[in-house]
């Protein structure tokens, strides 16, 4: 059921399992994606869910489990919303609210202490910040640490995605490493191999005869994909093979300059945003993750769960510890087309046993990941 009155005119409940995920939906991303997988968990162990969004953009918002509550806050910003989420937690009264990311955490402690409620609160965060930050000013660095600093040590506990975020929030924060607490992402999806053979609605790229090389993720520098076209012009000098890059964002005018520069016109296509990038992925002879730094990066695992080779920059933080040291896919300097090039080339020319591949996110369930959730929230399943 949709909820888009401000006024918030809910009833009162005495519902004690109750979880409230606070995030904004604002763009096609994995984190959305993610919560929504740990939502359908929930909802299958009998907890009642209300999703209140901050925002409500982009197609990753019909993703939202059919059993789960929305309740669309319509703020610009995570500070606007504070004064209705105020207003929800009065009311609602959830057990605990999850905050599924940074602003929406600071938000969800601040809402809590106005609001008087006893609600557990759990910041989930998956981004290694210092890395994100590289290149920015004193400033810039202040308005993201500072806030951590003050924000972070008023929630009950904090979920992060990997090792490294834990390890990065440990130094910025000062916070014991007792508070943080690593929980693998829900990747792997009942739904994730059936969306895999749904039949593939780009005939250039289903062309089995050449080699095809993908890539998933928002348009942005982070995602490293200036240099996967520098790596990807390197082998097909060599080579005739094919390159998709799924997504959309901001660098697209620049990332399509330099498709132009390099002469990759007829080897090389982005056509955006895809709802179902599995079908790409299970017939893929190659998967590459070219980002300059991630927290946990679900594409990668969405593809080694299908059992498609892979090949990912050794960035800060996530592929070091989903690969497994390499075990399961070369791991290559950031930004280095040169190495980038030579392992792709080594994975197309000899392809590990793609039947060996799904052991490496066998944790990565949404069972699992929704179960270890439930007990930092500190709710028992119905």
């Amino acid at each position: 059921m949709q909820k888009n009155d401000k006024d918030l005119q809910i009833k009162k409940t005495n519902e004690p399992q109750k979880v409230a995920i606070l995030i904004s939906f604002s763009g096609d991303g994995g984190v959305e994606k993610m919560v929504s997988n740990l939502a359908s968990g929930f909802l299958e162990r009998g907890i009642q869910v209300d999703f209140v969004l901050i925002k409500s953009q982009g197609e990753h918002v019909n993703l939202i489990p059919s059993g789960a509550q929305v309740i669309k806050l319509g703020a610009s910003s995570s500070l606007g919303s504070l004064p209705w989420l105020v207003k929800y937690l009065r009311r609602y009264r959830p057990a605990a609210v999850l905050a599924a990311k940074d602003r929406a955490g600071r938000v969800a402690v601040l809402a809590r202490k106005l609001s008087g409620v006893s609600t557990r609160i759990v910041l989930r965060l998956g981004m290694h910040l210092s890395e994100s930050l590289k290149g920015k000013n004193r400033l810039q660095k202040a308005l993201r640490y500072y806030p951590a600093r003050w924000f972070y040590p008023m929630a009950d506990a904090i979920v992060c995605v990997s090792r490294g975020v834990v390890e990065d929030l440990v130094q910025i924060t000062g916070m014991s490493y007792s508070r943080f607490r690593v929980i693998p992402n829900p990747v792997v999806t009942p739904d994730l191999h059936r969306l895999a053979s749904e039949p593939l609605p780009d005939s250039w790229f289903a062309d089995s005869g050449i080699p095809r090389i993908l890539a998933v993720g928002r348009l942005t520098r982070q995602k490293g994909f200036l240099t996967l076209l520098q790596a990807f012009a390197r082998i097909y000098q060599e080579k005739n093979c094919r390159l998709l890059i799924l997504g959309e964002g901001p660098e697209r005018p620049g990332l399509e300059a330099e498709i132009e520069r390099l002469g990759l016109r007829d080897a090389v296509r982005m056509p955006g945003f895809a709802a179902n990038p599995y079908s790409y992925m299970s017939r893929a002879d190659l998967f590459v993750l070219s980002s300059i730094f991630e927290g946990s990066p679900n594409v990668l695992k969405e593809a080694l769960a299908l059992g498609t080779p892979v090949v990912a920059t050794d960035c800060k933080s996530g592929p070091r510890d989903i690969l497994q040291e390499g075990k399961y896919g070369p791991l290559v300097p950031i930004q280095s087309p040169d190495l980038l090039a030579g392992a792709m080339k080594q994975v197309l020319e000899s392809p590990p046993d793609r039947s060996f591949l799904p052991d490496a996110v066998s944790g990565y369930t949404i069972e699992a990941s929704s179960s270890a959730y439930l007990e930092v929230l500190g709710i028992a399943p119905g």
